[in-house]
């Protein structure tokens, strides 16, 4: 299990410092594969996913079957928990509620006589998500990549999901799917639904935007057609930090801690303190609830690995820390967090006091629990309804409007070297 470490010891920069190193070093093996499984299905479309399908995911499949049917759709509704059904739509209802406040609008503006400027706020036509097969089945991602579309007015939204060996998809993926308004759904899997997303087949249209979380063959083949389309991100492992005072239930705190560490081996999970005993008390409490995990041997390797209960003498040097580690997913277990709020700097979902877990960010609270991990919320934001638009200028000037400012543009432009550009200019004074 993972120890305690005073920060005031030279200890707590080195681990610091070995923790911020845990990004995994490119593994050229994968990037060599992904690029040749990318290549045949940008040669050969169709018949390349299928082959690949039959090879990865032991389903064999045709042109007519690898799109599920609407049949197919109805029985995975028809088969899934009514219970479990009506959560799901509470969840797309709050999603979508939240999503719907990020929406921007158009806007024109006359800041002079004759000059209309503005912004045309346009929907991407075509994205793709990936959602990931095999055991684990999210339908929570089918939500949070798919609602922020709709909303955003996307017209075509189209979904790629590995199918098992009987060429079948999960049921409660094919209802969040449903429930979300996912236009078409498509049973491949891995670097080849990627491929097949980003160049389009005879089947799969091509789409201009690619999000999803995935394997490490998936988020390769998602930095290797960057630039064919869009993507969100590149998905790292799970992050947690909680910063915890003297009045945080160590329980709380360390329930919160395993419900990250429990998703990968791969997974971090902190808590930095200002309390000695709420430290020792975390950690008892961590070996207490660990026991009782079906996944306990992922989260004591996460939290051995890559886990931490740091002391500090502040809950400034506390936010410090977290500047630093802008970490995915801040839990800020404190008396008064609003009080700290304002130092936050960096940081995917922000969850304060004692009773904002993590995991109604992941599941029902509405924001967005597509979050940047690995440092990267020093420059990345959540997804959002903004991933889904984009965005052209309007520039509109009458005549005289343009008399006034053309000697000024036809000196720049001659300044640049660039005559035509003031030829342009001159060629509408005559």
């Amino acid at each position: 299990m993972m120890r305690i470490v005073d920060w005031k010891d030279s200890e707590g920069e080195t681990y610091l410092e070995a923790l911020q190193k845990r990004q995994q070093a490119t593994n050229r093996e994968i990037e060599v594969k992904v690029r040749e499984l990318l290549e045949e299905v940008k040669k050969k479309g169709n018949s390349a996913v299928l082959e690949m399908t039959a090879t990865f995911d032991k389903a064999h499949l045709t042109e007519e079957t690898m799109k599920v049917s609407s049949e197919e759709i109805e029985k995975a509704v028809n088969k899934v928990d009514k219970a479990y059904l009506k959560a799901i739509r509470r969840a797309q209802e709050k999603i979508s509620r939240f999503h719907e406040r990020q929406r921007q609008l158009s806007w024109f503006e006359n800041p002079e006589t004759g000059v209309t400027l503005g912004q045309k706020v346009t929907p991407l036509e075509c994205v793709g998500i990936y959602v990931p097969g095999g055991t684990a089945a999210y339908p929570s991602s089918v939500l949070m990549n798919a609602v922020p579309a709709k909303v955003a007015g996307v017209e075509r939204i189209v979904m790629t999901t590995p199918p098992d060996q009987e060429g079948k998809v999960n049921p409660v993926i094919l209802a969040a799917a449903f429930i979300a308004g996912v236009d078409e759904i498509y049973k491949i899997g891995g670097a080849q639904a990627i491929g097949a997303m980003a160049f389009g087949t005879a089947t799969l249209p091509k789409v201009d935007k690619i999000t999803g979380p995935g394997n490490q063959y998936v988020a390769t083949a998602k930095k290797m057609v960057y630039g064919q389309v869009d993507i969100d991100m590149i998905a790292g492992p799970s992050e947690i930090l909680v910063i915890a005072d003297e009045n945080a239930d160590p329980a709380y705190v360390a329930a919160d801690l395993l419900s990250q560490a429990e998703h990968d081996e791969l997974s971090s999970a902190i808590c930095i303190t200002t309390n000695r005993l709420v430290a020792e008390k975390v950690l008892k409490q961590l070996e207490r609830q660990l026991k009782k995990l079906e996944r306990q041997a992922i989260a004591r390797k996460s939290m051995e690995n890559y886990g931490g209960i740091w002391v500090v003498d502040s809950l400034e040097k506390a936010v410090s820390i977290s500047n630093r580690l802008a970490p995915e997913h801040l839990e800020l277990c404190v008396e008064k967090p609003f009080e700290l709020l304002e130092k936050i700097k960096h940081a995917g979902a922000i969850f304060m006091g004692h009773y904002s877990p993590e995991p109604l960010g992941d599941y029902i609270a509405g924001p967005n629990h597509v979050l940047p991990t690995e440092g990267t919320a020093r420059f990345y934001s959540p997804l959002s309804v903004e991933d889904f638009v984009k965005k052209s200028s309007i520039i509109s000037y009458t005549r005289e409007a343009m008399e006034k400012v053309a000697d000024d543009v036809i000196l720049m432009a001659e300044e640049e070297g660039l005559q035509a550009h003031g030829q342009a200019i001159r060629i509408r004074r005559r």
